[in-house]
């Protein structure tokens, strides 16, 4: 899916979600952040592109963060640290606080582990030796 067809999308779904069905209009969206319910009409189809500016006001008008406007990356990198974040939403402010700091202790063990020198005698090197 083309990006700007996905922030088409993301606005249609956010007001037309907006307070329960059946959300609001585009005319009210229109008046709410400054612009003609047409450029609404055009971003949701993606004919238009909104700018950085329009998305941070449909933002705080919806209560969302501008990242919501952009899809997730499934990079296979990020995939595991995305799906931990979802599973967490909804965990009390005291388990986020435990699993970060869980997280900072296995970075950390991970990090001191590849710096550990190895078991046995140090080898000399040839600046040693001479």
């Amino acid at each position: 899916m083309d990006l700007f067809a996905y922030v088409g999308d993301r606005i249609r779904e956010l007001r037309t979600n907006f307070g329960g069905p059946p959300g609001i209009s585009q005319e009210k969206l229109a008046a709410e952040i400054g612009v003609t319910a047409n450029t609404v009409s055009r971003w949701e189809t993606a004919t238009y592109h909104p700018s950085l500016e329009d998305l941070d006001k449909i933002a705080r008008f919806f209560g969302v963060s501008i990242l919501d406007f952009f899809p997730k990356s499934e990079h296979p990198k990020h995939a595991g640290i995305n799906a931990l974040l979802r599973a967490a939403e909804q965990l009390p402010a005291s388990d986020i606080d435990e699993l970060r700091r869980y997280a900072e202790f296995r970075r950390a063990r991970h990090i001191v582990g590849a710096k550990r020198p190895r078991p046995g005698r140090k080898r000399s090197t040839s600046d040693e030796q001479a």
